[in-house]
């Protein structure tokens, strides 16, 4: 592994981080099942606006539990994006139901509301979008494309906790939305994940689900009856230490989310002055709070040149998303093919995520604007 002059991301953290866990690792019990998890979840259903909240361990476990729970299966359609990150297919996949891939609109790279009716059959079960590297998709405007259905609307807002839709909160406005807590995101958790939703059936769903199908009215651990298992479920459940920092986490979170913001308008200050790059842009209805920081270059040779020019300045810098239809295996699978999504593909090739994390110094960032400027300013 490089030692990056500039790592991608790094994770903001103090000591109520160590202090809270500290505290719990001597305790010397609950360390799962601990009172700290529904505290954490009490946490992001007041933060977000919304009747229910559960903790799982990834965002992935987030996007397959709640498939289950709609009894999404065999046979159904679930329209998703091809620019996102895979675990949003591939959760379709794991319930045996078949993605069906949508296009995106330029400005906030989520699905295009005015393209989705092309994508609903008489099989279709759900609309699945996703908010793009902190920033929200129209969820509004697609919750109007299928408001006469049955569909259900699962907001993949992975990377976009703290964000906000016309005056909402993300995680508020779907039947139901996940979160991630991964390593790289805004709130971090080192992993971890979480549903909201206004749905007290789905939430008892959920929660049979998330923990081997079992009701229980006191904790597991403390227990010394027989548990009742209404179902089959998974162990997907958050720990307390891990949710312990997630409550630490989420107190500073709207500190965290200015700092990242601040550090992007610096950034797009200076390289606005490139006519080569696009920098990410913001609106009053649309709350960035750039958990990436993603340019778009003209096309593909600039940015793989520019990717290339950055690695080997010691500069961490990455593509996120690659097309998932044109992947080896939903090629293989599905027999997708190039040029059936030009807007997500023209996009996936220009985009290039920059480093961005809410302690960054002064020096780092005039370190890698000094290392675009060569790029841009030498002679060719």
């Amino acid at each position: 592994m490089p030692e990056w002059k500039i790592p991608l991301y790094k994770i903001y953290t103090d000591d109520e981080d160590l202090n809270l866990i500290t505290k719990i690792i001597k305790r010397g019990n609950k360390w799962a099942i601990g009172p700290e998890i529904e505290q954490f979840e009490d946490a992001i259903k007041s933060y977000v606006g919304c009747d229910y909240c559960l903790t799982l361990n990834s965002g992935t476990s987030a996007l397959h539990a709640s498939f289950l729970a709609y009894e999404l299966g065999k046979g159904d359609e679930i329209v998703v994006p091809s620019f996102t990150f895979i675990s949003t297919v591939n959760s379709v996949l794991f319930v045996d139901a078949k993605p069906t891939f949508a296009e995106i609109e330029e400005a906030n790279l989520g699905l295009d509301p005015e393209q989705i009716q092309k994508k609903i059959s008489g099989n279709t079960k759900a609309i699945i979008p996703m908010d793009c590297g902190g920033l929200p998709c129209k969820i509004f405007e697609i919750k109007e494309q299928i408001e006469d259905t049955e569909l259900v609307l699962i907001e993949d807002a992975a990377e976009a906790l703290g964000s906000s839709v016309k005056g909402t909160k993300v995680g508020s406005n779907a039947d139901l939305s996940i979160f991630s807590f991964c390593g790289n995101k805004v709130l971090t958790t080192g992993e971890g994940g979480a549903i909201t939703t206004n749905s007290k059936e789905i939430y008892e769903k959920i929660k049979l689900i998330r923990s081997h199908g079992r009701i229980d009215k006191i904790n597991y651990f403390n227990n010394p009856h027989e548990s009742s298992f209404q179902g089959v479920g998974y162990n997907w459940r958050l720990s307390t230490i891990t949710a312990c920092l997630g409550i630490t986490q989420l107190e500073k979170l709207d500190k965290i989310v200015k700092m990242r913001q601040e550090h992007a308008n610096f950034l797009s200050e200076r390289l606005s002055k490139y006519p080569q790059i696009q920098v990410p842009k913001a609106s009053a209805e649309y709350t960035h709070i750039y958990q990436m920081y993603t340019i778009r270059l003209p096309n593909k040779i600039i940015r793989d040149k520019l990717h290339s020019h950055l690695l080997a300045d010691g500069i961490f810098s990455k593509v996120y998303f690659y097309p998932i239809h044109l992947t080896d295996f939903y090629k293989n699978k599905f027999g997708t093919k190039s040029s059936i999504l030009p807007v997500t593909e023209k996009i996936a090739d220009q985009v290039l995520t920059l480093p961005i994390y809410p302690n960054m110094t002064i020096e780092e960032k005039n370190l890698l604007i000094e290392s675009i400027d060569m790029f841009f300013e030498k002679p060719e």
